[in-house]
């Protein structure tokens, strides 16, 4: 199962406590998913489409407990692609259905629909923006797995909703875009910590931990990963100047001799000869007392420079 059905069957189970909040996560779930279907003698039925069962449920008992209006759910089976099960949760034509089109933000009464986007009316209080941010995110959202990209996206038809929503995140101060995609209007982000406040804020506190724990392991795999690179990196410039060093002071030893070299020089020689494999640090501390990093890295090339000089003589390259 995929992180974003995780993470909606989490939400799933959330249950408002107060009738606020249950209404505005209803409205955003029929925002999202809903349709109004008018048939003969202006009668009005009530449909939400899913493709999540625990979503379907959850829309069913939301009807049920805030309207109570007989209400069924039927089960039909895509014939291409995923071939899987899709929802439709549907209130028929009954007393009362107007009520609950008006309740939800829907029409302002009979067949006057509202223009699109958030009623603002059903998110008065932050704790009813949440459950409006939950109710969108089960509709029409998705959220990668945190091993991979960091993306949270909620994708809506209607623009104005798209804006709305993306409001409703800066107002928890969630840097949220918008952007089109083909006829749809996506709202985004991008951000690990944006993700983890977003899903704190519509509840998802399981999921939360799941992604903060797949976070620490990415962060803590790359950082390892960094720094082998940059030992290698560093090892591999550490054996080629040694390499370098060694070679010029075999040319000297075989053109002119070690003896001939100042006392400091000759030293600097015989270390590096005596101890291929040692860093300029550790060759560093051999002294008595002990020379820095730098002062070894100066006679070093003070040598290479003498080498250098011999070979020009000789006519060598």
């Amino acid at each position: 199962m995929s992180f974003s059905a995780v993470t909606k069957n989490e939400l799933a189970r959330i249950v408002g406590s107060k009738d606020c909040c249950r209404l505005a996560e209803l409205a955003a779930l029929m925002k999202m998913d809903g349709s109004v279907q008018i048939s003969g003698q202006k009668k009005l039925s009530l449909n939400i489409v899913t493709e999540n069962a625990a979503v379907a449920r959850k829309i069913f008992k939301l009807l049920k407990n805030l309207f109570g209006l007989s209400t069924e759910i039927l089960v039909r089976r895509k014939a291409r692609l995923r071939k899987n099960n899709v929802y439709l949760v549907r209130i028929p034509s009954q007393p009362g259905i107007e009520q609950i089109l008006q309740a939800l933000g829907i029409t302002e009464g009979g067949f006057a629909f509202r223009e699109e986007g958030i009623v603002q009316d059903l998110i008065k209080k932050d704790c009813c923006r949440r459950a409006y941010l939950r109710g969108a995110f089960l509709g029409g959202g998705s959220v990668n797995n945190p091993e991979g990209t960091y993306h949270l996206e909620i994708i809506t038809d209607n623009h104005k909703h798209a804006q709305d929503l993306a409001a409703l995140m800066r107002h928890f101060n969630l840097p949220a875009k918008v952007s089109p995609r083909k006829n749809w209007y996506v709202v985004y982000l991008k951000g690990s910590e944006q993700i983890v406040e977003c899903l704190n804020h519509m509840g998802a506190h399981s999921a939360l931990l799941d992604f903060e724990n797949a976070r620490i392991y990415k962060d803590m795999r790359n950082q390892v990963n960094r720094l082998v690179n940059c030992e290698t990196a560093n090892l591999q410039k550490t054996v080629s100047a040694a390499l370098r060093q060694l070679e010029n002071i075999n040319y000297i030893a075989d053109t002119i001799g070690l003896a001939k070299l100042p006392k400091t020089l000759r030293e600097t020689a015989e270390f590096r000869l005596n101890n291929p494999d040692a860093s300029l640090k550790e060759l560093g501390e051999m002294w008595d007392p002990p020379v820095g990093k730098s002062g070894v890295n100066h006679r070093m090339r003070k040598l290479e420079r003498l080498a250098e000089k011999l070979r020009a003589k000789e006519g060598r390259p």
